[in-house]
């Protein structure tokens, strides 16, 4: 509880002298802040308080580049570093962080489009400190051209690269239009862009994107407005006076409080030349819309239409791969339910080393496919035992030689009925991993006796997760362990049977989400107070007070007999 004290200190006083030191970025020699902000990550570090060292971190690769331009690589590669402990960290504050210093390296590089897109990305209300949102605000000010002076309007081809950019990395509609249209604001040197599309079921019109305005969805028929005649005609039209227009849709204006003074709309078409939607380009911040805004303007949207198509494809395809996940969890449950109705005894094992297992990831920072392929290991890792006899399976009592040797059968098993389903090259690794739970870290496991590193990691995490879940279980020939004998084995095991790594992961998991996999067994539940006192310690301290249970204090004894509650609320006591 000290060491947690002292954590919350760091903190606190680590959070204020930050704020300082981005206070004086501009005020002092980088030189000098670097060596401060260098002092304060050792310190951070002994806290492992990794939400502020990547803060730090972030700030120092400012301070690198500030101290010579020649470092920008560094400077990129300090942000890497910092980005990552705060993906790991899941800090929204330190990755707002993160984002802010690599748009302001882009904006000195000169990257503006960059730049632009980077700071409009963050939500400024993650920000810790309120000298980073005004600093966003003027930057931002600079870069979008709110100043009417010609000087400040962008080149159309900087405009088109990034558009161009944008088109190829980009395959979220949403963030494409929006993108697109702030391009297009700033090359036609407008107050607003806004992108319709066309929805020919409904004959609508609707705004995806409204530069300016609130996040609101505007509808409206496709027949109306110039915009729908746009939309219906395929014309390019070019308006001065937009209330002297007939064809002008004054309704918008009511309904939003914008007043529509000029304004340049164009379809935006596919490869077939169908129309998906319109551009509208509203109020030239001086003088009219030219020709050369028009030819701007269809030079942009000739590639969009293509892109947006692209997208919606991409947006389909990612439907038919989620279906597929589904479908693939869905037949990997059903396989795991199989071995679970030949031996109620060891029923939920499978699901419950998924669990485990997925705890040691998440302490680890394993995401992504990777923690994906780990967990569908998990869930299939006994599926060899459908090729072993009933009678060996079911034994009640100690196995025999050869009843032992043809137990262990199950793991080659498994990697024979798994390598045999067509499973997507992401999921290419789950036959590896579910075979080697069984391999051992020295080498003498089974069935390939892999040793340390030929061992797939995700095998390794599986062994301890199946063995906590094995020795803490009730089977035909004993009853379960106490949790303290259960504890040594894994620790005893770590460098001989287990990876040390993953053994440090697992006693670093706090007691109350390991009680909640306990509690999957039967019908029961975690009451909030138990879990306020359970989720405040790991299984190392338990562990730690397990060893020296007859000096414990009050409150200490009280954790214990919390734990031992839901330990014995295990099936099989």
């Amino acid at each position: 509880m000290e060491d947690k004290l002292k954590i919350a200190i760091g903190y606190e006083n680590a959070e204020k002298e930050l704020m300082v030191l981005f206070s004086e970025i501009e005020n002092q020699k980088p030189a000098i802040l670097l060596e401060k902000a260098q002092n304060l990550h050792k310190n951070l570090i002994v806290h492992r308080a990794y939400n502020l060292i990547s803060i730090v971190l972030s700030y120092c690769a400012i301070l690198k580049y500030k101290l010579s331009s020649d470092n920008y690589k560094i400077a990129t590669r300090i942000l890497n570093d910092a980005k990552f402990l705060a993906l790991n960290a899941k800090d929204k504050k330190s990755l707002a962080v993160n984002e802010y210093c690599e748009g302001v390296i882009q904006y000195y590089e000169g990257a503006l489009g960059d730049a632009y897109n980077t700071f409009s990305k963050i939500n400024t209300d993650d920000l810790p400190f309120e000298s980073l949102k005004k600093n966003i605000q003027n930057i931002l000010k600079n870069l979008t051209g709110n100043s009417t002076s010609k000087d400040t309007q962008e080149e159309p081809y900087t405009a088109l690269l990034n558009v161009a950019r944008t088109l190829a990395a980009e395959t979220n509609t949403d963030t494409l239009l929006k993108t697109v249209a702030e391009e297009i604001k700033k090359v036609l040197n407008a107050d607003r862009c806004t992108v319709f599309l066309l929805d020919k079921e409904k004959n609508e019109l609707w705004s995806k994107v409204a530069l300016g305005l609130e996040s609101k969805e505007i509808r409206f028929s496709a027949d109306s407005g110039i915009a729908g005649y746009s939309a219906k005609t395929g014309e390019i039209i070019n308006i001065k006076d937009a209330y002297s227009d007939p064809r002008f849709n004054k309704d918008i204006d009511r309904e939003t409080g914008y007043t529509t003074k000029n304004m340049i709309t164009m379809p935006i078409w596919n490869l077939k030349h169908e129309i998906l939607g319109v551009f509208q380009v509203l109020n030239k911040l001086e003088g009219e819309f030219t020709a050369k805004d028009e030819e701007t303007l269809l030079t942009i949207g000739a590639s969009v239409g293509i892109a947006i198509e692209n997208a919606k494809l991409f947006a389909s395809q990612q439907k038919m791969i989620e279906s597929q996940r589904r479908l693939f969890a869905s037949f990997i449950d059903t396989l795991a339910a199989s071995i679970d109705a030949r031996d109620k005894i060891t029923a939920g094992h499978s699901s419950r080393v998924k669990m485990y297992s997925e705890l040691i990831c998440d302490v680890l920072g394993i995401t992504g496919q990777e923690k994906e392929n780990i967990l569908h290991a998990a869930i299939l890792h006994d599926i060899g035992k459908i090729g072993i006899r009933d009678s060996v399976l079911q034994k009640e009592g100690k196995l025999t030689d050869e009843e032992y040797a043809h137990i262990q059968q199950h793991v080659k098993i498994t990697y024979d009925i798994l390598t045999k389903i067509y499973l997507n090259e992401e999921f290419s690794d789950v036959a590896e991993i579910a075979s080697s739970h069984h391999e051992k870290y020295n080498g003498s496991g089974y069935f390939r006796k892999l040793h340390e590193g030929k061992i797939p990691f995700g095998g390794r995490i599986l062994a301890v997760a199946d063995v906590f879940d094995a020795i803490t279980s009730k089977r035909h020939y004993r009853e379960k362990m106490p949790v303290k004998q259960a504890l040594d084995i894994i620790k005893s095991g770590s460098g001989s049977h287990f990876d040390p790594i993953v053994v440090e992961a697992f006693f670093k998991i706090n007691t109350d989400r390991l009680v909640r996999v306990f509690l999957s067994e039967v019908d029961a539940s975690l009451d909030d107070d138990a879990a306020k006192i359970l989720e405040n310690y790991t299984v190392d301290y338990l562990y730690n007070l397990l060893s020296n249970i007859e000096n414990l204090s009050d409150d200490k004894k009280m954790f214990v007999e919390v734990f031992d509650k839901y330990y014995n609320c295990k099936a099989g006591k």
